[in-house]
């Protein structure tokens, strides 16, 4: 096994003129190849601290697709064959399959989510949380590095928006965003956040890392303060936050994202830091209530992951960690009786289910009418987003 480096490189920041959107994940190289692959399943501690094993004694998330918004996955990774479906490349220019700039963010995100090992009983190489579920790939972003990053530079595009419609578009259960603008600027933009709401309305969970701006002022990161997004902040392996992880009133739940053991193209195995990572561990649990629960909404998805989360911090929720370290197999057990759709939340936020909507959407109706009386990186001229994953 490879030494890890004793020091990381920093995320670096980008004005708000290149849009400075991230998907922050920065990495230490763990093996120098394939044949250290069968030691890298021992170090994913990550699995055992979401009591995967207790969850998946119901389901692997059959049945589940996934839709990865990223820098491209890696079809032919060993730990992901099968696993990846015909997807769409928003961006249409800069580095290709096969290129070293191309597919490593999107593809360390899709293992997490579903990676299924590789070799004998596929005992080596990475798991991922819904093993059995699909990622349905969208680009929308470019590699940190890739030789076309210099020539994207100028106003933010819609690619993010367009991706987010795509994949609802196209069967995607769970829509996992490991990006996102946490710049001193930052501001919501309209089509993005009507993307997000028209997914949710179509029965797509919609999850996204709270922003790596922990040390740098907190910033507010955008998509994951869109309403009716899960917002996923990180912590180490002892359930501190992550000292990098932005703290603010978005927060959903927590999970990994310190030490995380990830797959690239290359076909070494990596160990990162990001709350990129963070947002892939719950969309693969997300996967997972999906599949235990297929009728569930939007809405009552998150209700579930909320109310089942551990660790809660004292008073039921915090900026830094929301309501707790996610726990899909709690969240299988309770079910969907007490997955009930927040009066908080209005009826714009959250569409019905992908099932039996006409039901689920009288249900959310008459959740409105009792809440009413109570009281990393892109950009191609005019349609792609710029976004950068840091990573080294």
């Amino acid at each position: 096994m490879g030494a890890r480096p004793s020091a990381r490189a920093a995320t670096r920041r980008l004005p708000r003129a290149a849009a400075a959107l991230t998907a922050a994940l920065v990495l230490a190289v763990l093996s120098a190849g394939p044949a250290a692959a069968d030691g890298i399943r021992v170090q994913e501690w990550a699995l055992d601290a979401l009591h995967t094993e207790e969850a998946w004694r119901t389901t692997r998330g059959t049945g589940v697709t996934v839709a990865v918004l990223d820098t491209g996955v890696d079809d032919g990774h060993p730990d992901l064959q099968g696993q990846v479906l015909p997807g769409k490349d928003l961006i249409g220019f800069g580095a290709g399959p096969g290129d070293r700039a191309w597919a490593r963010h999107g593809t360390a995100m899709a293992g997490i989510i579903a990676g299924r090992g590789h070799g004998e009983g596929r005992a080596d190489g990475v798991l991922g949380v819904a093993p059995e579920a699909k990622i349905l790939p969208v680009r929308v972003i470019l590699e940190d590095g890739d030789p076309a990053r210099p020539k994207a530079r100028g106003a933010r595009g819609s690619a993010l928006a367009d991706g987010i419609r795509w994949a609802a578009d196209h069967g995607a259960d769970v829509i996992n965003l490991s990006l996102g603008d946490d710049s001193a600027t930052a501001h919501p933009e309209p089509r993005e956040d009507a993307a997000v709401q028209y997914a949710l309305d179509k029965g797509a969970v919609v999850v996204a890392s709270a922003g790596n701006g922990g040390e740098q002022g907190d910033h507010v990161s955008y998509p994951a303060a869109y309403p009716g997004v899960i917002a996923v902040t990180a912590v180490d392996r002892y359930g501190n936050r992550a000292p990098f992880s932005t703290r603010r009133w978005y927060a959903a739940v927590s999970a990994p994202g310190v030490d995380v053991v990830i797959a690239d193209p290359d076909r070494r195995y990596y160990e990162g830091w990001g709350t990129s990572a963070a947002s892939a561990f719950v969309s693969g649990a997300v996967a997972l209530v999906r599949a235990a629960h297929p009728d569930l909404s939007p809405a009552q998805v998150r209700e579930l992951i909320v109310t089942t989360a551990r660790d809660t911090p004292p008073g039921g929720r915090s900026d830094a960690l929301g309501a707790g370290l996610v726990d899909p197999a709690a969240a299988i057990a309770r079910g969907p009786g007490a997955a009930r759709p927040p009066r908080e939340y209005a009826a714009r936020f959250f569409g019905p289910g992908p099932h039996d909507r006409r039901r689920l959407a009288e249900t959310s109706m008459a959740t409105v009418a009792l809440a009413g009386g109570g009281g990393v990186v892109l950009l191609a001229a005019a349609v792609v987003l710029w976004r950068r994953p840091s990573r080294r």
